[in-house]
């Protein structure tokens, strides 16, 4: 299961560590693509391999949603040191210059430039009512 958050800098080349906790439940090879919110995200391939079947069922009308996913979507694979190259398109997506942090979400990894990563949890949290609301029908 992947969790928990991690901070790195990306190398000169663009290359980002794989947090050694991810790296079994992620394999050697993995796909990036864009997320929402201004992240990246990982998927295993296995788990990759799910999501290219949905959206390639989706209806002519999602037509934006398929580009967007596998328009940015690209193989990568880890090198000996446990890193891998972070493509430039997806980190000017991002917004990743140099800090990044590393989110694990059960079956994928979100990477956030370390600013928006930042924001977005001050956001979030100024915003407990729609965070208790959600919790609701969890049972936590």
């Amino acid at each position: 299961m992947l969790k928990g958050e991690y901070e790195y800098t990306l190398d000169d080349r663009g290359r980002l560590v794989m947090p050694p906790r991810f790296r079994a439940p992620m394999g050697e090879r993995f796909v990036a693509t864009r997320g929402f919110d201004g992240c990246v995200v990982l998927y295993p391939l296995l788990e990759w391999q799910r999501v290219e079947a949905k959206l390639a069922a989706e209806p002519l009308e999602n037509r934006r949603l398929v580009r967007y996913l596998l328009g940015s979507a690209v193989e990568c694979e880890l090198d000996r040191q446990g890193r891998f190259l972070l493509p430039q398109p997806l980190r000017e997506h991002a917004g990743i210059h140099r800090d990044a942090v590393v989110v694990g979400l059960v079956n994928k990894v979100e990477v956030w430039s370390k600013e928006r990563w930042h924001a977005y949890l001050q956001s979030t949290a100024e915003d407990e009512a729609a965070l208790l609301e959600g919790l609701r029908g969890l049972s936590l």
